[in-house]
């Protein structure tokens, strides 16, 4: 029988704590040992037989050379609160609500050819003779009294983030550590000298796991605590810019980009909205650039006869791993952290040898949200387990190569629990690793597209972990579909221009009127809304959700309220009556308490059957439209219910029988079956023990399943009469 209880785990050791190391490395059944942000690896543990990941943060621990160069260091523009004109002369105090330690202002001729002030009550720039700066504040002259006015203007970051969120919330008490940017010459050229002695100092080392690479997603700090976080976007590129950026840009495309292209109003650039032709130009550039250093920095690895590994978190922007440069770098491996299935496909996907996830909680005494982890209050092996339920749905549908944890492995002492639960939960991600290995499990011939403004680049993820995106109706239906046996891609709308509805059975649209997730200005395109709706004339099948196609102007707010037979009223059918309707059978389990309510949603066509409502408005309806059918959901929160919901019902729009993927018919329990080693993986993702009968190609199998477990039986196909 083979072993299921070594291989594929990385642990994080740590120094002080050798024999405990050691030990959680045989339980755990490691073959890596690494460090990890704020610990070091003894020589007893380097020298224990394990191959060795060292950490590398590329561009951060280089405060001498930071502070002796401060032109090095990584900026961003900031946006000034606003401040009312009492008169015609005002004054910015230009850093006033942000936090005093992360932020310094540039004020270099460069840097300040770039500021702007603004008249936002009128919309209007203020000419530049018409303000000046002096000692953090700008003066305005020829104001508008009660007028309201701001200032854009570029700030050095002197507090790496990743750095600013362990003292702040860890309570580290070790130096600041500052930020370089290796599009200054000086700073790129000391940062491949410096990864150049570090693989000379350190023979032991096999991979070299970049933590991440250079530009840190968004996370702008404040100085009031009742708003520490002021701004937080996992895939912003408004930490990339700098003069040097904004001069390469304008040199590149023949136009420049202003400060008002990144401040956008205050919003910033933010990637829940979709993006303007500027700020597209301004990521691809972005992209390029951090390849072809990525490349640079990969080559040196290599050329000690290291491998390379990134992780895909933190530092990582620019480095889009669905993007058209991502492969160019030459990637060893990409390591995710996750919380979630969707978090899981998004690097199964990705083109490298290895896949490695780095599970949660992680060893740290509290964890993102600032509640206990591994401290008084804390229960980590029930976190553990609540993030396991989603991962361990997408491992059954597509593999990854590792797993593994992060962090401080002296505070797993006291928690015997959670490292029983860790064995477990490598026991079973090597046993459905080695199914993988023998091929795939069975899928229903149903192709899902997920369009939305990003499409492919930025495919599964909705920019941060389920925790950050959970307002977001896509990210429940990508955490949904992450663990169903359906065919999964992601669409934008020039792949819908180009005819890419053509390889897709059911097309899933969600978000809300203006967001990316949505489409925003894309609806007002006849092209997109003409091929939508002879894709589904033609008999194909859309599910919408939240406010689906919907955009200002025209006649219908939602432009295919044709094709879903409802519309959301915001205040234009104030006086029109609306179509009344009974609520008609379903042929699915509706999970009804995760179809939440969009306000004003109406019928458009008498013949729209509606299936769900809650407080008097269609939550769930269907409607036949020529040969295909359109389902509209007010919205969906990811549950066990409600992903088994999804699958009836693209089940039932392209009238699919479930036989093939012996799928159980509890919905708290889901399955994979792999025909070619006939064995059935059946999960129970609710605390409670389910006894069920699965049928499938192997006849029927009994199950009795407690909470939470997974078993793993073999079947032996049965042939057909």
């Amino acid at each position: 029988m083979e072993d299921y209880r070594t291989g594929g785990f990385t642990l994080p050791g740590e120094a002080g704590y050798e024999k405990l190391t050691l030990e959680l490395a045989r339980k755990w059944g490691a073959d890596v040992i690494r460090d990890s942000d704020g610990t070091k690896l003894s020589p007893e543990i380097v020298e224990a037989g394990y191959r060795i990941y060292s950490t590398i943060c590329i561009i951060r621990e280089h405060n001498a050379f930071a502070l002796a160069h401060p032109e090095t260091q990584q900026q961003t523009f900031l946006c000034s609160d606003a401040v009312i004109a009492e008169g015609d002369t005002l004054t910015i105090d230009l850093l006033k609500g942000y936090f005093a330690e992360q932020f310094m202002l540039n004020e270099s001729e460069a840097s300040i050819a770039y500021w702007e002030v603004w008249d936002r009550t009128a919309n209007a720039l203020v000419p530049r003779e018409n303000w000046s700066y002096a000692h953090g504040t700008i003066t305005v002259k020829e104001a508008r009294a009660y007028h309201r006015y701001t200032a854009s203007f570029l700030c050095y970051r002197i507090w790496e983030e990743i750095n600013m969120y362990n003292h702040t919330t860890n309570h580290w008490t070790t130096e600041h550590l500052r930020q370089l940017d290796p599009r200054n010459p000086l700073a790129w050229a000391y940062l491949k000298d410096y990864l150049k002695k570090w693989c000379e100092d350190n023979p032991q080392t096999n991979v070299i796991r970049l933590t991440s690479l250079f530009y840190n997603f968004v996370w702008i700090f404040g100085s009031d605590m009742r708003r520490r976080s002021r701004f937080v976007d996992w895939a912003s590129y408004d930490f990339t810019v700098s003069p040097d950026a904004l001069d390469a840009f304008h040199a590149r495309y023949g136009y420049r980009l202003t400060a008002e292209d990144f401040i956008q109003g205050g919003k910033l650039q933010a990637t829940h909205r979709p993006a303007t032709r500027p700020k597209l130009d301004y990521m691809d550039m972005i992209q390029q650039f951090v390849a072809e250093k990525a490349r640079e920095l990969v080559d040196i690895i290599h050329s000690y006869h290291k491998e390379a590994y990134v992780f895909y978190d933190d530092s990582w922007v620019g480095m889009e791993p669905y993007g058209p440069y991502f492969a160019s770098v030459g990637f060893d491996g990409l390591i995710k952290c996750v919380f979630s299935g969707f978090e899981c496909r998004l690097c199964a996907g990705v083109d490298v040898p290895v896949h490695e996830l780095r599970f949660h909680p992680y060893l740290f005494p509290v964890g993102l949200g600032g509640l206990p982890t591994f401290s008084e209050g804390g229960r980590p092996e029930r976190d553990a387990m609540d993030y396991w339920l989603h991962v361990r749905r997408a491992l059954a549908r597509q593999s990854v190569d590792r797993i593994g944890l992060g962090g401080y492995l002296h505070l797993t002492q006291g928690y015997p629990a959670f490292v029983d639960a860790i064995a477990d939960m490598g026991v079973v991600f090597r046993r459905l690793k080695a199914l993988h290995a023998q091929g795939a499990p069975e899928v229903l011939p149903i192709r899902v597209g997920v369009l939305h403004f990003w499409g492919r680049l930025r495919s599964w993820t909705l920019s941060g972990h389920f925790h950050e995106t959970d307002m977001h109706t896509l990210i429940h239906i990508n955490e949904a579909l992450a663990g169903l046996p359906v065919e999964v891609s992601f669409l934008n709308f020039d792949d819908v221009r180009k005819g890419a509805l053509d390889g897709v059975d059911v097309v899933i649209t969600a978000g809300r009127e203006g967001d990316a997730w949505c489409g925003g200005d894309a609806w007002k395109d006849p092209e997109i809304v003409e091929k939508l709706t002879a894709y589904v004339y033609e008999g194909g099948s859309i599910i919408g959700a939240g406010e689906p196609s919907a955009c200002a102007g025209g006649d219908t707010r939602l432009k295919l309220a044709h094709v879903f037979g409802v519309d959301v009223d915001k205040g234009e059918y104030a006086c029109h009556a609306p179509w009344a309707y009974t609520v008609s059978p379903c042929d699915f389990a509706i999970a009804e308490k995760d179809i939440p309510v969009t306000a004003g949603v109406r019928l458009t066509d008498p013949q729209t059957q509606v299936l769900l409502e809650k407080e008097g408005v269609p939550v769930l309806t269907m409607h036949s439209f020529g040969q295909g059918k359109a389902v509209y959901m007010g919205g969906m929160h990811y549950s066990a219910a409600s992903a088994r919901m999804l699958l009836e019902m693209l089940m039932m729009l392209t009238n699919t029988q479930g036989l093939s993927v012996a799928w159980p018919s509890d919905p708290r329990l889901e399955s994979a079956y792999f025909a070619k080693s006939h064995t059935l993986v059946v999960m129970n993702n609710s605390r409670e023990s389910v006894e069920t009968v699965i049928e499938g190609p192997f006849g029927e199998t009994k199950i009795s399943l407690p909470g939470e477990r997974t078993v793993f039986v073999e079947v032996e196909h049965v042939p057909a009469e």
